[in-house]
C-alpha cells in the first residue's frame, strides 16, 4: 500500500490536559506517530513524505478565519498574560452567544471546544502537515491503488470552524473534499473510530454529494455526547445522506463488523466514486480511552470488508492511543486490506 506521512507530526507535543477535574497525561502524544510509522516502514509498504499542496485544499473545507487563527495564534501569545508553553482558555462560546470577540482569549474560546486541544509552538506545523498527508493520500487513491494517510494529530472532531477532541483540521473531510473535486463524483466517508465523527458530520450535514457513515460507541454517555445519534440523518439538501450506527459500550467484533457491513451497504446504494475510511484504532479492546472490545483479528476482517467495496480508497488515521495493541491493529488492518 502507498503510505504518506510528514515528520512535522512530531512538532505538536501535548503532555497534559484537564479532564474531569484533574490534570492527566494527554493521550494524543507525539509518540503515536513514531509507533505507527514504524509499523508501515517495517511492513513492506511504499512509504513517502507528503508534499505541500498549500492552503487551498484546507480552505475548501474550513472557515478562513478559523484557519488564520490556527496559523497565527502562537505568534500572538504575547497578548495573553502569563502565557507558558501552551495556549488554552477556560471560556468557551455557546450557541446562544452573540458576538465574535476581537481579543485573543475570546477567540480561543470561540474556535476551540474543550481543554484537550492546546496550541503549542509546533501545533500549526503539525496540523498543516497532517492535512497535507490526507491530501496526498486522496490524490494517490484516484490512481487505482488504496493509500494510507498517517495523519497525526487526528481530525474528525474538528468542525469547519472549531477544534476539539484532540483535533484541529479535519483530515478525513479534507480528503473527501479533495476526492470530490478531483473525481467529479460523489464521495462517501466511513468512520470506524470508537468516537463519533461529529466534526465530519457537521461539515457535510447539509450536503448530498458526500455521504457520511459513522460506526461508534453510543454517545449517550461517551464523547462527543452531543452528536452521533441514529436520528441524525442530515438536513436540507443533505437529508438522508448522514448515517450514524451507535453501538453499546463493550460491543465485540461481531457487533462492530455487522455495523460496518450495514454502513458499507448504505454506501454501495449511494454509489460514490471514491471512499474515505476514517480509521480509528481506538475501538480496540486494549485502547486506554476506548469503549468497544474489538480484537486485532476484527480490524483485519474490517479491512477485508472495506476492500470488498471495490472503491478508490483513502484511509485516514484518526484515533488509536498508546497500548501494546496499537501497532498490531494497524498492521492487521493494512494487511487485511492488501
Amino acid at each position: 500500500m502507498q503510505v504518506f506521512h510528514r515528520g512535522d507530526s512530531l512538532r505538536h507535543d501535548p503532555d497534559r490536559y484537564f479532564r474531569r477535574g484533574a490534570i492527566v497525561d494527554h493521550p494524543e502524544q507525539a509518540e503515536r506517530y513514531a509507533v505507527l510509522l514504524e509499523v508501515v516502514q517495517s511492513g513492506g509498504h511504499r512509504v513517502s513524505e507528503a508534499g505541500d499542496f498549500g492552503l487551498d485544499p484546507i480552505l475548501a473545507t474550513h472557515d478562513s478565519g478559523y484557519v488564520a487563527f490556527l496559523r497565527d495564534v502562537w505568534a500572538r501569545r504575547g497578548e495573553l498574560p502569563g502565557s507558558t508553553d501552551e495556549i488554552l482558555t477556560g471560556h468557551f462560546a455557546r450557541p446562544h452567544m452573540h458576538r465574535r470577540p476581537e481579543g485573543l482569549l475570546g477567540l480561543i474560546g470561540l474556535y476551540t471546544a474543550d481543554t484537550s486541544t492546546p496550541i503549542r509552538a509546533g501545533t500549526w506545523d503539525a496540523i498543516y502537515g497532517s492535512a497535507q498527508v490526507a491530501i496526498a493520500a486522496a490524490d494517490a487513491a484516484l490512481t487505482g491503488a488504496p493509500a494510507y494517510a498517517l495523519c497525526r494529530p487526528p481530525g474528525h472532531h474538528a468542525y469547519a470552524d472549531s477544534a476539539g477532541g484532540f483535533c484541529y483540521l479535519n483530515n478525513s473531510a479534507i480528503a473527501a473534499e479533495r476526492l470530490r473535486a478531483t473525481s467529479g463524483g460523489r464521495v462517501a466517508i466511513l468512520d470506524i473510530d470508537v468516537h463519533h465523527g461529529n466534526g465530519t458530520q457537521g461539515i457535510f450535514y447539509e450536503r448530498a454529494d458526500v455521504f457520511t457513515v459513522s460506526v461508534h460507541a453510543d454517545p449517550i454517555d461517551y464523547f462527543p455526547y452531543f452528536a452521533g445519534y441514529a436520528d441524525e440523518t442530515g438536513a436540507g439538501p443533505g437529508e438522508g445522506f448522514n448515517r450514524n450506527l451507535p453501538l453499546p459500550q463493550g460491543s465485540e467484533d461481531s457487533v462492530w463488523l455487522e455495523a460496518i457491513r450495514e454502513g458499507l451497504s448504505a454506501i454501495a446504494a449511494f454509489g460514490p466514486a471514491a471512499l474515505v475510511v476514517a480509521l480509528g484504532l481506538d475501538a480496540s479492546e486494549e485502547d486506554p480511552i476506548g469503549a468497544l472490545e474489538v480484537t486485532t483479528r476484527g480490524f483485519g476482517e474490517a479491512a477485508g470488508l472495506v476492500a470488498g467495496a471495490g472503491l478508490p480508497t483513502a484511509i485516514v488515521q484518526e484515533g488509536g492511543y498508546l497500548c501494546p495493541a496499537l501497532p498490531r491493529n494497524l498492521a492487521a488492518f493494512l494487511e487485511g486490506f492488501r
